[in-house]
């Protein structure tokens, strides 16, 4: 019996799906047969996305939300509802980083910021699409985090703590959801190049050493976490749940030995 990758009938909702990982994710699910659902704060970036997604043969609904407002959540869930029935999958993805240096220089208003999004906007989106998922006998959220929750990145402390709690979350909804047959899981990424990791391959010097960090020599680009999200949000995951999945090209373990 093969594994089903299948996505057919499904509804996806993924977050920060304007660009990069989040993108790629919903295109991917579009392809594989859901009906997907595109948040972000810029309508006219998800708008590009959709008519992607929609040439390709697909179904998208563009909405623009902000995971930082309960009721723009709250909205965003009600579109997605009105127009496909209802949501079976979650992709946690929107994430801010707007503090970069010792920790010790942050403000407060930074602090708010990144935790608000990438830690309250995820239990946000997940609680306002859990019930949806119970009544449609299950489902999937999957959970975007970073191996800097997993080990300190320099100068992005907050951005790391909040990414430490994202591993925490899922393993507590994991728990509290297993009875409703929804699984969480988390995708802890290494460096990819996005627009929000501009700052490093756009610096030379910096780029390199983060290269020489990882035991491939290059980055990830956004498709190569594209395959590994599916399987989170396919029937193929069923028995998997509150698991954190690294992609890094190696950078954990290397660092780990010393290598």
């Amino acid at each position: 019996m093969q594994p089903n990758f299948d996505l057919t009938g499904k509804v996806a909702l993924i977050t920060g799906a304007s660009r990069g990982i989040g993108q790629a994710i919903a295109e991917t699910y579009a392809a594989a047969g859901a009906k997907v659902v595109l948040a972000s704060r810029k309508q006219s970036s998800l708008d590009g996305v959709a008519d992607v997604i929609r040439r390709n043969g697909g179904e998208a609904l563009a909405v623009a939300a902000h995971t930082g407002s309960d009721i723009a959540v709250a909205e965003l869930v009600d579109r997605a509802t009105e127009a496909y029935g209802g949501i079976d999958i979650v992709v946690n993805n929107a994430a801010t980083n707007p503090h970069f240096g010792p920790i010790l220089t942050a403000e407060d208003s930074h602090w708010q910021k990144i935790m608000d999004v990438n830690v309250m906007g995820y239990f946000r989106v997940a609680k306002a699409c859990a019930a949806s998922m119970k009544a449609r006998g299950g489902g999937k959220i999957i959970n975007m985090a970073s191996v800097a929750g997993k080990t300190p990145a320099p100068g992005m402390g907050i951005y790391c703590v909040s990414k430490a709690a994202v591993l925490m979350l899922t393993q507590v909804l994991a728990v509290e959801l297993a009875a409703d047959n929804i699984q969480v899981n988390v995708i802890a990424p290494g460096f990819v190049k996005t627009r929000f990791s501009q700052a490093i391959w756009d610096n030379p010097q910096l780029n390199e050493a983060v290269v020489r960090s990882i035991p491939q020599k290059r980055m990830a680009e956004v498709e190569e976490l594209a395959g590994l999200a599916l399987y989170l949000a396919s029937p193929a995951s069923s028995f998997m749940t509150g698991a954190t999945l690294v992609i890094d090209g190696g950078q954990l373990v290397s660092n780990a030995i010393g290598a």
